[in-house]
Formats: C-alpha cells, sequence, structure tokens
C-alpha cells in the first residue's frame, strides 16, 4: 500500500516555501524538506501569495492509501518577520485548533501544532535563514480552509481541541492502516524469533516505547515485534505458538486500553475507561484521587495527576495490563511482563 505524508510534513513544506520567497522573492516549487530517517520528499505548491511583509504557501496533504480524514486537504502556511531574538512563533491559522484542556502535549492556549512538527518547521526556517542571510525570527502561522467542519470527525473536540484540527506526524510519514497485512506482518514475525530459538520478544506499540525496551533488555531486533494497536493479534498467535517471553510495551494511554480488556487499541475502536482508571488508584489506598480522574480529559492527565499526588498509576496501569495479557493466553507457557512509557519515552511503569 502506499505511503502519505503527514499534515506536519506538508505544513513543514509549505513554511519553507513561503520563507524562502519572503527571503528570496521566489518559491521553491517543487519544495524539498528533510524529514527523520533520511527522508527528503519533495512537494509542489498548490498555492502561493508574496506581499510586503508576508509570504503563504500551500500543499495538498497525501495521506497515500490511509482512510485519513485530512487527504486532500490544503495545508497552508504564512510567515512573517518577528521580534528581534523572539525564535519562531506558531499561530493558528483558519481551520487550525487551539487547546483548552491538560493533558495534551502542548500548554493551554497554543495552537494545537504537535511538538514534532513543530521541531521540523523551525529546522526549515533555520535551514532557509542560513542559506539566504535571514533571521530565524519568525511568525508561522497554519491554516487549513475547512480544517474545523473535518476536526468534527476526529476526536479533537472531545479532547478539548477546539476550532480545528491538529497538526501532527512523528516521523513526517503516514504508514497505510492495513488490518490483515498488519497482523501477518506480526505472525510472521513470531514466527522468525521462534526459528532463530529467541527465548525472549517484545511487542511495542510504537517507535518510542520499541526503543525503551530494546534498550531495557538488550533485545536484537529480529526480537521486536511492531503490535501497533493489534494486542489481541500478538498474544492469540503466542498462544497458539509460544515462546518463553514476552513483553509489551507502550504508551500509557495505549496499555490502560489494554487494561481494561480492549485487544485492538485504536482510537476508532477503544477507549481509555477512566472509570477503571479511578477504581484503580482507590483500590490502592487513594480514593481522594477517583473523580478527578475520573473527570480527566486524557490518559496522561489521569497519569499526571496521580504522579501529582505520588501515586504509582503507571505501575497500577501496568499490572493489570499485564493481567489481561495473561487471560488471552490461557495457560499457555508465555511469562508476560508489561512497560508503560510517556510521549518522552521515560518509563512510568512496570508490571
Amino acid at each position: 500500500m502506499r505511503y502519505g505524508w503527514t499534515t506536519g510534513a506538508c505544513a513543514t513544506a509549505a513554511t519553507t516555501a513561503a520563507y524562502t520567497a519572503l527571503l528570496t522573492g521566489d518559491f521553491p516549487d517543487p519544495v524539498e524538506v528533510v524529514l527523520p530517517k533520511g527522508k527528503r520528499p519533495a512537494f509542489a505548491l498548490a498555492t502561493e501569495r508574496l506581499e510586503a511583509d508576508s509570504a503563504s504557501a500551500g500543499v495538498i496533504k497525501d495521506a497515500g492509501d490511509d482512510p485519513d480524514v485530512t487527504h486532500g486537504a490544503l495545508i497552508v502556511a504564512t510567515v512573517r518577520a518577528g521580534e528581534p531574538g523572539s525564535g519562531v512563533t506558531f499561530r493558528a491559522g483558519d481551520g487550525v485548533g487551539t487547546v483548552t484542556r491538560p493533558g495534551l502535549p502542548l500548554t493551554v492556549g497554543e495552537p494545537a501544532i504537535n511538538p514534532k512538527p513543530r521541531q521540523f518547521m523551525r529546522e526549515a526556517i533555520e535551514r532557509v535563514a542560513t542559506a539566504h542571510g535571514g533571521s530565524a525570527d519568525v511568525v508561522v502561522e497554519i491554516s487549513i480552509p475547512h480544517g474545523d467542519e473535518m476536526a468534527r470527525h476526529t476526536w479533537n473536540p472531545r479532547l478539548g481541541i477546539v476550532d480545528g484540527l491538529s497538526v501532527l506526524g512523528t516521523t513526517g510519514v503516514v504508514v497505510p492502516y492495513s488490518c490483515s497485512a498488519w497482523i501477518d506482518s506480526i505472525r510472521r514475525g513470531i514466527d522468525v524469533a521462534r526459528a532463530l530459538e529467541l527465548t525472549h520478544v517484545a511487542a511495542a506499540t510504537g517507535s518510542t516505547s520499541e526503543r525503551v525496551v530494546q534498550e531495557m533488555y538488550a533485545l536484537p531486533d529480529s526480537a521486536l515485534l511492531d503490535m501497533g494497536d493489534f494486542a489481541g493479534a500478538v498474544l492469540k498467535y503466542l498462544r497458539r505458538h509460544p515462546l518463553p517471553r514476552l513483553t509489551i510495551a507502550g504508551g500509557f494511554a495505549k496499555l490502560s486500553k489494554l487494561a481494561a480488556g480492549h485487544l485492538d487499541l485504536h482510537s476508532q475502536r477503544s477507549q481509555v475507561d477512566f472509570t477503571l482508571l479511578a477504581e484503580l488508584v482507590t483500590t490502592a489506598g487513594h480514593p481522594q484521587l477517583a473523580d478527578p480522574i475520573r473527570a480527566a480529559n486524557t490518559a496522561i492527565h489521569a497519569l499526571e495527576l496521580a504522579q501529582d499526588a505520588g501515586v504509582d498509576l503507571g505501575t497500577l496501569v501496568a499490572r493489570r495490563a499485564r493481567e489481561a495479557a495473561a487471560d488471552v493466553l490461557r495457560g499457555a507457557p508465555v511469562t508476560v511482563d508489561v512497560v508503560a512509557v510517556d510521549r518522552a519515552g521515560a518509563v512510568v511503569g512496570r508490571g
């Protein structure tokens, strides 16, 4: 299936083109951007506008074969000079949301432009400034026409991101979502590990948790299972084709879903059970946290509330997730442990 590009990658391309035009008077088209792992895709410009004190460029998002609500959306960046010493300042234009609740990787009041896309755009601004003798003190405004309408089909309203979409993406690449192909790759990974007579494999929900667990146990690449959201696929196949030890690693929110018994951890098919999280802290002797956690905006918000009170909710969730995994294994000779991490890759719980 065909890969695509995230809103963050498109915003970076538009920002690069706009700032280049602001400094030189010409829009590069296509415009190349630098992404992690050596990727350097080039994007055609869909719109461009040059004025005396600003420049704007737009890129049409191509999500590849992924059923992404933002596929075909126009991502526009407008760049203006900023105050000396201000660095890169981000603003939400038409169709880009604003954060109104805690528990997200951005502070309340900030444009819903996630940290990684901000990093990509800052680096792009610095490269353009160096190449053309400009300053890296600029204001970048990202707009997505009709983004407020598209956002109604996302989780943004529930998360307290109002008036539009989020600019997302940690790698810049959209991986097509194919359930059957992904599950088949999980099974083949287990088959390979068995053929190599490995005694310990790790199934991770994403690249951050995979890196953490690989370093924690010094595991070879052949012991890593790209589980994604398919916890059930890993556990059911290991039930029939056991290996001595399995470590499940993932973000706290994903593992909270496993702790509640969900085997498909995708946001469209399972939700964090805040009542369960409240029950866990109550059972652990902290009933005063139950109501705040039940009312939390996100799983990370619940985790932060518990951490502020000195309660190890991460470990409580990891232990319950381990129990849920053991239930699916139904007595198969597989020892399971669980490692929960936060967005930065810090271990927040083990079970």
